[in-house]
């Protein structure tokens, strides 16, 4: 077991740890600012591929992550209003439908959807906004080296070649997250018009994730906005068909799911969930 640390102490560890394990920037100067500290450590995991880590660094990772997560203030689904009870909603499901905004990351919830790419390694680019990201940075360092083990068992039954494919679902822990496991996703991606094929391809990847959530004893389950922002799909009609797709699975599979929550960030996403919903 590590001595009881303070977090500031626990971050002073990380960032020298982090940084030896780079190679590249073991002699990176980081001044005494504790918010600089926060973005270095965060860049650190951003960029780090999956490898070994010794358990007493990954201990303290933990511990520090759990920390932070506290900080930033974990929402458990009691806490979060149906459409019944937040809008009087008369939906169909409106009694198992939420629309809630905020950071995915606070959701204490069975699982989380992350909108992953075809990699499924999670996003490298440091300090990157985008889900895929966040969700990366406070899970840790071994989430990506779950969905590196993961693939790598796929390239030997596909080929080394293997990427996953559009709406196929990955299954992980959410190891530090509040959430118990984090469900990782290929949306779409929308180069030029819309086509029927893309909207299709996003229909699956609700349904596919509920089916998973079936399959898996997944009772609540938090969706992103699915290949809305770098992938182009317009966000009102990525609204309107998850809903549909959502309330349609619901409709075939009565008493799976206690709870669907759409989390959106955006406010344009929650006029539009909520223009379909309340």
């Amino acid at each position: 077991m590590t001595k009881l640390m303070t977090q500031e102490e626990r971050l002073n560890y990380l960032v020298e740890k982090f940084k030896e394990d780079s190679g590249e920037y073991r002699d990176l100067k980081v001044s005494d600012n504790i918010n600089e500290k926060k973005r270095i450590l965060r860049s650190l995991m951003n960029i780090r591929m999956p490898r070994k880590m010794d358990d007493e660094t990954l201990e303290i990772q933990d511990e520090y992550l759990k920390e932070a997560i506290i900080e930033k203030g974990i929402v458990k689904i009691n806490d979060i209003k149906t459409v019944s009870e937040e809008y009087g909603s008369n939906k169909k499901y409106a009694d198992k439908i939420s629309i809630w905004q905020g950071d995915i990351t606070r959701l204490s919830v069975d699982a989380i959807v992350n909108a992953a790419n075809s990699q499924m390694l999670g996003c490298f680019v440091p300090m990157h906004t985008c889900i895929d990201n966040c969700i990366h940075t406070y899970a840790g360092v071994e989430l990506r080296a779950e969905c590196n083990r993961q693939m790598n068992n796929l390239r030997i039954k596909y080929g080394m070649e293997y990427e996953q494919p559009t709406a196929i679902p990955m299954l992980t822990d959410g190891y530090n997250l509040p959430a118990k496991k984090v469900i990782h996703i290929v949306g779409p991606i929308v180069m030029g018009r819309l086509t029927k094929e893309l909207e299709e391809d996003l229909s699956d990847c609700y349904k596919h994730t509920l089916d998973m959530c079936l399959e898996n004893g997944i009772k609540s389950v938090a969706f992103c906005c699915i290949s809305t922002g770098v992938f182009h799909f317009p966000n009102e009609r990525a609204a309107e068909i998850a809903v549909d797709t959502v309330i349609k699975w619901l409709s075939e599979h009565e008493g799976s799911m206690e709870r669907v929550i759409f989390n959106v960030f955006k406010n344009e996403d929650k006029f539009y969930y909520e223009g379909l919903l309340s």
